[in-house]
């Protein structure tokens, strides 16, 4: 699963749940001709991109192309079971990604249009946002 080599910062503040922005970086196709395209925000853990890139490489038979356009830097903090309240913060439990609506996730090319679409729409069940399938064809 992808995690950084090296973070600056070991622990990293939630940040504040604001108004919904909208993606000003990735927001359009880059290196292939099909994408994922997400409409909702979220935080994309290591693993449900591992579970889609899963999916896409199976899917293709391992033809073709493949971009993930997003990383997971953000740690994510969790403390321990039946832990008293206080005593500091959590150790770090797992690394997401945060997206934004109209960041492109996945990017694909190499394959026909259809088998591209139905892969990447295969992907998208395995992602807390909602995303659409987007072709610069």
């Amino acid at each position: 699963m992808l995690i950084p080599k090296k973070v600056k910062h070991r622990k990293w503040h939630k940040g504040r749940g604001r108004m919904i922005r909208t993606a000003t970086d990735k927001i359009e196709l880059a290196f292939g001709s099909h994408g994922l395209k997400a409409t909702t925000s979220a935080w994309v853990s290591s693993r449900q991109i591992e579970a889609c890139r899963r999916v896409l490489t199976r899917y293709t038979k391992r033809g073709g192309k493949i971009w993930i356009r997003i990383f997971p830097d953000k740690p994510i903090t969790k403390k321990g079971n039946e832990t008293p309240m206080g005593a500091g913060k959590g150790a770090v439990d797992h690394y997401v990604a945060p997206v934004r609506p109209g960041t492109v996730m996945f990017e694909m090319d190499g394959i026909p249009a259809a088998k591209a679409k139905e892969a990447l729409e295969l992907s998208a069940y395995k992602l807390p946002c909602k995303s659409r399938y987007i072709t610069n064809e």
